[in-house]
């Protein structure tokens, strides 16, 4: 399943994939916040100028429009930056689109710290845990080049609100073109019983790289992509936890309410388990590069296998 092809952005699979699905769905429409070069809708416009609608610096009322559109039996995607569709236009999300249970996918770059030398106000960490609070939303979180082609055209596909979270920076590709994906299906990466790592985003490949690590040292793990948060895939975990007893979640996000949330609170219902949860800790990033912000926020791969080696003990 994995492959040693170049890095690349998840935003510019996206940008290509909905050139796909223009031509396969006639009522498709894209909508853009000024910053159409950054998401890559640009390609969309070039392509369908009839079918794409730019706002400006008007988040709120892009919302609002992609939920009129919706009643129209349009299939509306909407982009922005991850932090300025969750913060500042929330309020029409969740009461227009959301609350309306309307078919609109927020597709939203730079989520994350990927945007790292841009800084706090444009790094979105508290993303995931706002949009899956919100009842009947979807949110997925893919992993590489292939995985966010085959989820935003399944994303498409289905009828109601979806929320779609890319990298700025280029992450490695770790799938096939062939590779099959599923809304709320998470995938096993590699298989192992001593220890569970689930990640998803940027994070997949880091916690890979700790698999590799820990295994050096005689420690399996199983990882799996969560690339969907919710619905998330409660059968798939419960089964790889009942088998290691031990459970480390990676996330690129606050380590409250993301994923790390929502797995906790499986657990917690279900089946207590030991876990530890990897992500920043209740604090802002900084401006800095990438791999030196993981490192400094102890998101690396060695902080992985440190919470693996705390959790063996």
């Amino acid at each position: 399943m994995i492959t040693n092809a170049k890095a690349i952005a998840t935003r510019d699979a996206y940008g290509e994939a909905l050139v796909t699905l223009g031509d396969l769905y006639p009522n498709l429409v894209v909508l853009e916040a000024d910053i159409s070069k950054s998401t890559r809708t640009n390609k969309f416009a070039k392509e369908f100028p009839d079918r794409f609608f730019q706002f400006g610096v008007a988040e709120g009322n892009m919302m609002a429009a992609a939920a009129g559109l919706a009643t129209t039996g349009k299939i509306t995607f909407l982009s922005t930056y991850a932090v300025f569709a969750s913060m500042r236009a929330m309020e029409p999300l969740r009461t227009l689109i959301a609350y309306g249970e309307l078919n609109v996918k927020i597709a939203v770059s730079h989520g994350g710290f990927t945007p790292a030398n841009d800084g706090v106000t444009h790094q979105a960490t508290e993303d995931l845990a706002m949009l899956r609070v919100l009842p009947g939303m979807t949110v997925i979180m893919p992993a590489d080049y292939y995985s966010t082609v085959a989820l935003v055209t399944a994303a498409a596909e289905i009828d109601g609100p979806v929320y779609l979270r890319f990298t700025r920076d280029p992450v490695p590709v770790l799938y096939k073109p062939e590779n099959e994906f599923q809304i709320g299906k998470g995938i096993v990466i590699r298989k192992g019983g001593d220890v569970t790592l689930l990640a998803n985003g940027d994070m997949l490949h880091i916690a890979l790289e700790a698999s590799e690590q820990l295994e050096s040292k005689g420690i399996q793990a199983d990882v799996i992509d969560i690339h969907t948060i919710k619905p998330l895939d409660t059968d798939l975990i419960l089964d790889s936890v009942a088998r290691t007893r031990r459970v480390v979640t990676i996330e690129d996000h606050q380590i409250s309410g993301g994923l790390g949330g929502a797995v906790s609170e499986l657990l917690c219902e279900s089946l207590p388990t030991p876990m530890r949860r990897i992500g920043l800790q209740n604090t802002f990033a900084e401006s800095g590069q990438y791999n030196l912000l993981l490192r400094k926020y102890q998101m690396d791969s060695i902080s992985i296998v440190n919470a693996v080696f705390d959790l063996m003990k």
